[in-house]
């Protein structure tokens, strides 16, 4: 048992350290609770006059108060108690380093726990899970039966993705060629053997591939990684520790929340990746540069690059997923262009947890062709089951005016051909204000209630993780930084209330994208959503009556949509009709590798 006296330094605030008192005296401590403002000098001697273990003094920071923090402490020396006691100082703001500065034995901060402190006076370690320095990786799909509940729906589901998978029996393409020519070279250990593969795979790049590849001729902007850029990104990862990393979530059951990553450089994702994961993100995106979807072929190396997006070579991959907590959701996009099986194949081997998959929005708004996509993307969704990776299906083409019921039928497709696959599906619907939403007024009177139809109908159609992705918030944010944060946490906290399982924030200065994004934007989003998930705890927010209509024109129309999918012959045969998405809606069929799909025998 410790004899300890508990000093409020301050003014007024002694909240936190009557808290500490009555927690430490229910542990069996000895304690004695000061008045707040009382003259140093009164302290000190109150001090000297028991033999205390530890003087735990409680201060708010402000002017001037450092050098009367360390004025207490000479006084303490000078009365004889640093001999016999330890001087523990706490508040918001401070941290180890302020309190060895100002000669105190130790400091607790904003994020310390009561169990820390207890166990540092009772001289024990505390496990680290206790301490908050050990985080649990969850896993999204895991709980998931996948089973429908809406007959009509699971039935036309079923017959689309049959009638898809039987026309894709035995066709190829370019990119699922190149994957397994890249599967084969991966564990190919004959330096013969090895160049025939390579010969081949070059044979299926476009020249700007085999460039870089072969010749390393380098696209304008694209450059190797150095040397001394990875000796200072290992210097950093192994002299820079968490200092007491935050928990976004209240409770177990609001959902993980993920960022992206793509600056175009990997060590300054990286950068960026730990100093969120202190904050409390649990995943990441890595988003790919646009021109690599154009392109036949994946160039390699660890390489950073000028532009938007980091290549996803499987060095960068793997450098990002083995620079990262052990606990963090690494997901790689592999949805739009020329080189998704690919992805996804450097995705499982360089340790990824889930990628990114839609035949539907990755052909729609410029992307792939759709027969080629459907070839790709059934590949694609077989390697994810190799690999025991989930794929979450984005569903951003609502942006472009595609009605939800639109997007949302495209994505339950999704769904049904991955289960067919053996690969489990993420649903990601978005909570934006899109231009169908504008049109039709969906959201005049509150942001609630159609964002909670979609989830609603979703629910009742399947029993399927759901991530709101790409980010919520989509254009509700502006360019003001404290809007931004707080309509991104305004779309957490209804996230939270509706039991969904991931969701995916911004940083506020990627509501306008008018320059690099800092770190300090990444954390106002993280801290404003940290903030409405203990605001919210297990309460929930009330939908109004409208809610309930919506999820009932959604459930029609998504029943109406497939319907008329599955009337045509396959589900690229429905893509080219529009009935994903027209050009009225603004979507239209990709012209990427129009052409390539070729029978096997070929």
């Amino acid at each position: 048992m410790a004899k300890i006296l508990c000093v409020p330094l301050d003014p007024v605030h002694d909240v936190g350290i009557k808290i500490i008192n009555a927690e430490l005296a229910k542990h069996g401590h000895q304690t004695l609770l000061l008045q707040p403002d009382l003259p140093m000098e009164t302290i000190v001697k109150r001090a000297a006059e028991g033999e205390y273990d530890f003087i735990m003094v409680s201060r708010t920071l402000g002017y001037g108060v450092a050098e009367l923090l360390a004025r207490f402490t000479d006084l303490l020396d000078a009365a004889g108690i640093r001999e016999r006691s330890k001087v523990v100082i706490g508040g918001k703001p401070v941290t180890p380093e302020l309190a060895a500065e100002l000669g105190y034995d130790k400091g607790f901060g904003a994020q310390s726990t009561i169990d820390e402190v207890i166990a540092y006076v009772e001289g024990r370690e505390l496990p680290k899970e206790a301490a908050g320095y050990t985080r649990t990786r969850r896993d999204i799909a895991g709980k998931y039966s996948y089973k429908f509940f809406d007959k009509e729906i699971e039935s036309l589901l079923d017959s689309i993705c049959d009638k898809l998978l039987a026309w894709a029996d035995g066709k190829t393409s370019p990119g699922v060629e190149r994957m397994k020519l890249r599967d084969a070279m991966l564990r190919e250990t004959n330096p013969a053997t090895f160049a025939d593969l390579r010969a081949r795979y070059n044979a299926l790049c476009d020249r700007t591939i085999t460039d870089a590849n072969e010749h390393k001729i380098l696209p304008k902007g694209v450059r190797v990684v150095s040397a001394g850029e990875r000796e200072a990104l290992a210097t950093f990862l192994g002299t820079s520790t968490p200092y007491q990393p935050v928990r976004i979530q209240h409770n177990d059951a609001q959902p993980v929340v993920f960022k992206f990553l793509g600056s175009g450089c990997p060590v300054m994702d990286i950068t960026h990746g730990k100093i969120c994961e202190r904050w409390g993100i649990n995943g990441f995106l890595i988003i790919n540069p646009s021109w690599e979807a154009r392109y036949e072929g994946l160039i390699e190396g660890c390489l950073t690059h000028e532009n938007d997006g980091t290549i996803t070579s499987l060095e960068n991959i793997r450098l990002m997923r083995e620079s990262l907590d052990e606990s963090t959701l690494l997901t790689v996009r592999a949805h739009r262009g020329l080189n998704t099986p690919e992805t996804v194949l450097l995705a499982g081997e360089a340790g990824a947890n889930l990628s990114k998959i839609d035949l539907v929005y990755g052909s729609l708004g410029a992307g792939t062709d759709p027969e080629r996509i459907s070839v790709d993307g059934i590949e694609a969704m077989r390697l994810c089951a190799r690999y025991g990776m989930a794929f979450d299906i984005p569903g951003n083409d609502e942006l472009s005016g595609v009605p939800s019921w639109k997007t949302l039928a495209g994505l339950l497709i999704n769904v049904m051909l991955g289960k067919k696959l053996g690969a489990k599906a993420i649903l990601k619907p978005l909570f934006c204000y899109g231009p169908h939403i504008v049109l039709n007024g969906q959201m005049k009177q509150n942001f609630v209630d159609y964002n909670t139809a979609k989830i609603y109908a979703l629910r009742h159609i399947v029993d399927c993780p759901i991530w709101p992705g790409e980010p919520i918030a989509f254009m509700t944010q502006s360019e003001e930084r404290i809007q931004s944060a707080n309509t991104t946490s305004y779309h957490a906290a209804l996230a939270a209330t509706l039991g969904v399982d991931a969701i995916t924030i911004a940083s506020t200065d990627e509501a306008y994208s008018r320059g690099p994004i800092c770190i300090t934007s990444r954390i106002d989003t993280i801290r404003a959503v940290t903030d409405a998930f203990r605001f919210m705890g297990d309460a929930q927010i009330a939908p109004s009556a409208m809610a309930g209509v919506y999820t009932d024109e959604i459930l029609t129309k998504i029943r109406e949509v497939l319907r008329e999918v599955e009337a045509k012959p396959t589900l690229h045969d429905a893509i080219y009709a529009g009935l994903l998405g027209s050009e009225e809606d603004g979507a239209y069929p990709g012209k990427f590798g129009s052409g390539t799909v070729t029978h096997l025998k070929e």
